[in-house]
C-alpha cells in the first residue's frame, strides 16, 4: 500500500479523485487512461479510488499487482473504502472520512490540485478545501441529481435530490477549472450559472483507439448480421425499444442476429425477448469484461444505443458509442443524448431515431441498409473516432489543457513548495 510521496517535486500535482473502485470498468477504461496522458504532459498525478473490498483483505499478489503496475505509469494510488449501508450515512461518512485524506495528502504530498470526478468526489474536494489551499477541478460527468430523479429513485422535493444541487451549485461556482462530457451541457451550465465559458473544458468519454485496432477486420459468424448491444439494460436504457427495432430490422435481414453483452440481472432481459416473441436462435445475452469487448465488435455488423432523452442526458456521453465506431462499427442511437445527435449525423456513420414508431424503425433500417452498401463504413466509423473521440488526439491534450490554465493562474509555481 503506498505509504508516502516519494517524488514530490515542484512541477504540477493533482490528486484525482474517485468515488469508484479500481478494478472497475469505468476506473479501468477511462480513469487511468486519461491520467496516464497527464503524467505523459508533465503533471505528476495521486489516485484516490473507493474501495468496496477493503484492501487489507485484497490478496496481497493483487494489491502488489495492481500497485506495481500504477506506479509503472507513474501513478501514485491511494485507497480508502467505501461504505455503502445505510446509503445516506454511510455516502456521508465516505465524504468527511475522504476530504480528511484529501488535506493529508495535499499537505503531505504537496497537491497543487483537487480533480474531483462526479458529484461525491465534489463534496470531498469542496470539504477539504476548508483545511488546505488548494485549486479545484470539478469534472461534473452528468446531472447527477437528475439523473437519479429520471429512474425514479429520488423524487425532486428530497433531501438528497436539493443536498446535491447544492453541492453542484457551489461547485460551479468555486471549481477552478470545469469539465463536461457535451457541448450542449456546457452551454446549459454557462446559460444557467455565471460560469465564464473559458472556464469549462469540453471532454467526451474517449478511447484507446489501439484497444480497438484488431477489430477494424470485419468477418461475420456463420453468415450472421450481427446487432450489438454492449452496457446496462435497465434504468434510463430502452432494451425494449432496441428489441422492437432488431425485430424491424430482422424482418428485412433474415440473418440479422442480436447479441447483448450486459452485467445486468439475465432474467428481465430474457423476459423482454419472451415478451416480444423473439426466437431463441436470434439472439443471445451474456456477462463479459471490458477487455472482451473489443472482440465481439470485431464481427459486430450494427451498434445500438437507446436512452431515456431525459434534461440530464444533456450532459451524457455514453462510452459505448466511441467503442463501437472504433471498432469500426456503425451505430443506430435516439436523439437528444449528448451530441450524439451531431456527431452520428454530420459524419454518415450512424442513423437517430427520434420516435419510437413502426415508420421511425422501418426508416432506420432503410438507412442502416444504405450504411452497410458502403464497403468504407469501417474504415469511416474508425476516423470519426479517432477524429472525435480519441484518448491520444482529443480526450488527452484537452486535459493537458485543463491544467496548463490552473498553471497559469498558479504562476507555473508550486504554491506549496
Amino acid at each position: 500500500m503506498h505509504s508516502g510521496c516519494t517524488n514530490c517535486s515542484t512541477k504540477m500535482r493533482t490528486l484525482y479523485v474517485c468515488y469508484f473502485g479500481l478494478r472497475q470498468p469505468i476506473v479501468q477504461t477511462q480513469v487511468v487512461p486519461y491520467l496516464c496522458q497527464l503524467v505523459r504532459s508533465g503533471v505528476a498525478v495521486d489516485l484516490l479510488t473507493f474501495e468496496d473490498t477493503p484492501t487489507r483483505k485484497w490478496f496481497s499478489e493483487d494489491l502488489k499487482k495492481w500497485q506495481s503496475s500504477l506506479a509503472g505509469k507513474g501513478i501514485l494510488w491511494h485507497q480508502l473504502t467505501y461504505h455503502k449501508r445505510p446509503s445516506v450515512a454511510a455516502t456521508l461518512y465516505d465524504i468527511v472520512i475522504g476530504s480528511l485524506k484529501v488535506a493529508q495528502l495535499v499537505e503531505k504530498c504537496r497537491i497543487d490540485a483537487i480533480h474531483a470526478r462526479s458529484h461525491v468526489a465534489l463534496a470531498i474536494g469542496l470539504l477539504a478545501q476548508q483545511f488546505v489551499n488548494c485549486r479545484l477541478v470539478f469534472d461534473v460527468r452528468g446531472l447527477m441529481a437528475e439523473e437519479y430523479a429520471d429512474n425514479g429513485i429520488w423524487s425532486e422535493k428530497s433531501l438528497r435530490f436539493r443536498g446535491v444541487k447544492i453541492v453542484e451549485r457551489v461547485g460551479f461556482k468555486r471549481a477552478d477549472q470545469i469539465v463536461v462530457v457535451t457541448e450542449r451541457m456546457k452551454s446549459w451550465i454557462v446559460n444557467q450559472y455565471p460560469v465564464k465559458s473559458d472556464k469549462v473544458e469540453v471532454i467526451p468519454c474517449c478511447v484507446d483507439m489501439e484497444r480497438f485496432a484488431a477489430s477494424s477486420g470485419h468477418s461475420e459468424p456463420d453468415g450472421r448480421s450481427e446487432v450489438l448491444y454492449a452496457g446496462s439494460t435497465s434504468g434510463l436504457y430502452l432494451l425494449e425499444e432496441m428489441v422492437t427495432f432488431f425485430l424491424a430490422l430482422r424482418r428485412r435481414v433474415p440473418t440479422a442476429f442480436f447479441r447483448i453483452l450486459t452485467n445486468s440481472p439475465l432474467d428481465p432481459v430474457l423476459s423482454v425477448f419472451a415478451r416480444l416473441q423473439v426466437s431463441e436462435s436470434s439472439f443471445a445475452v451474456h456477462a463479459v469484461t471490458s477487455d472482451e469487448v473489443p472482440q465481439y465488435l470485431s464481427v459486430a455488423r450494427l451498434g445500438l444505443s437507446f436512452r431515456k432523452p431525459t434534461l440530464a442526458q444533456i450532459a451524457a456521453s455514453p462510452v459505448k458509442i466511441p467503442e463501437y465506431l472504433a471498432a469500426g462499427v456503425p451505430i443506430v442511437a435516439n436523439a437528444g443524448v449528448g451530441d450524439t445527435d451531431d456527431v452520428l449525423e454530420k459524419t454518415y456513420v450512424g442513423v437517430i431515431i427520434r420516435t419510437f414508431t413502426p415508420d421511425a424503425y422501418a426508416a432506420a433500417v432503410d438507412n442502416v441498409l444504405k450504411l452497410w452498401e458502403d464497403p468504407d463504413i469501417r474504415f469511416r466509423c474508425r476516423r470519426v473516432a479517432t477524429q472525435h473521440y480519441g484518448l491520444i488526439n482529443v480526450g488527452g491534450p484537452r486535459y493537458v489543457n485543463v491544467y496548463r490554465r490552473i498553471e497559469a493562474q498558479l504562476g507555473h509555481a508550486n504554491p506549496n513548495a
